[in-house]
């Protein structure tokens, strides 16, 4: 259940309630695709930096352990030990980008594992299946993620192919969730928008969608490559077609300048692995730009990352001790930077809604950004 708490201009502040705990949104999800943040950060680090929502893969897990085995042991809460919300993208994006060789056809995709070359199909029921194995509060539809350089036709053929997909999900979900077996007989699914850089495809798309009545709708196929301009046009043109009761998700973005242009186009929920990614090679986010531990100017500096910062990096150790570890190769150097940028981006979820709930998200937004812009500190 949605509940739309305040808004200032198209900027949204909600609560979407779910069996696994209630999501105060605007959101980030922090992202482990398999079933793990990468950097060796636990689910009680998770609880300590403040996420409020953890997402895995559905293509990742099938191909490695097995949504079978982990359906044995309880499902994803169980086994990661995480009783917050949980968000399964559907493994569409990856059986594109990943598995090179593939054919699409109408029941859905044929591929190679990248792990070991073994054959495998999936299409709309299978990701359903493995994702109600997973067991995850929220479920991605199954999509095809066309490139945003794809020819005008290509994308009006497989967004027509991603709504019938999308028709699939929606039976195989209604008949899974019934099942007696089934470990989450509440998990809520969202829909995908798609239709690369053409606004008029990407609306239409969003209004078909839309009168599907699902529990929430992304917009994927963004992040691939287009300018960020085009990406925040196509938000501007897409964002007022979606429904106002439901959450809006932009999927795989982004930067915290993204999160925060996004959340302007009334986005709620996020995700990226940029801060886990770039954490785990010494770049680090704060309030006043990004910075690389592995500058020289950082061997003598007893200063934490950020000054004022909360988390458990900058609670105890100095960036002089931290860019040691990462230079020596010690995994207890890249845990602390991923911590440390999680932090980050929760934190500033956190004060994004705490200026929507006070009315000054616009003058929020501005001084965030020029911070971020001043140069490293």
């Amino acid at each position: 259940m949605y509940k739309l708490l305040k808004q200032e201009g198209r900027a949204k502040r909600a609560e979407v309630v779910t069996v696994h705990g209630t999501i105060q949104t605007p959101v980030f999800m922090n992202v482990g695709t398999v079933a793990a943040i990468k950097g060796a950060v636990s689910t009680a680090d998770l609880e300590e930096i403040g996420t409020q929502v953890e997402l895995s893969n559905t293509y990742h897990l099938h191909v490695r352990t097995g949504d079978e085995t982990i359906k044995k042991l309880g499902g994803l809460h169980k086994f990661m030990s995480w009783n917050k919300p949980i968000l399964t993208d559907s493994g569409g994006f990856q059986v594109f980008s990943l598995a090179g060789l593939r054919k699409i056809k109408e029941e859905g995709v044929y591929f190679n594992s990248h792990i070991d070359g073994r054959k495998i199909f999936m299409g709309p029921e299978e990701s359903m299946r493995i994702q109600s194995n997973l067991a995850s509060t929220i479920a991605m539809a199954f999509d095809e993620c066309p490139s945003s350089k794809a020819e005008r036709q290509y994308v009006v053929n497989s967004v027509e192919r991603t709504t019938r997909w999308l028709e699939r999900c929606k039976k195989e979900m209604n008949r899974l969730n019934a099942l007696e077996d089934t470990i989450n007989k509440n998990q809520m699914l969202f829909a995908i928008n798609q239709g690369a850089i053409f606004s008029d495809i990407r609306i239409e798309h969003a209004k078909r969608i839309s009168e599907m009545d699902l529990d929430g709708y992304a917009i994927g196929g963004l992040a691939v490559g287009e300018t960020h301009e085009e990406m925040y046009h196509i938000l501007e043109e897409t964002v007022p077609h979606l429904p106002k009761d439901k959450p809006t998700y932009l999927m795989g973005v982004g930067t915290p300048a993204n999160i925060l242009e996004g959340v302007e186009r009334g986005v709620d929920f996020f995700d990226c692995v940029y801060p886990t990614r770039n954490g785990r090679h010494g770049h680090l986010y704060t309030n006043h730009g990004k910075i690389n531990l592995f500058n020289a100017k950082y061997e003598l500096d007893q200063k934490p990352i950020e000054e004022g910062c909360g988390c458990p990096a900058c609670r105890r150790y100095s960036r002089a001790y931290i860019r040691h570890l990462l230079k020596a190769k010690e995994m207890l150097g890249m845990r602390l930077c991923v911590l440390h940028n999680l932090y980050f981006y929760n934190t500033m979820m956190t004060e994004i809604r705490d200026a929507l709930d006070a009315g000054n998200f616009a003058a929020y937004k501005k001084s965030k950004l020029e911070g971020m812009e001043s140069g490293e500190s």
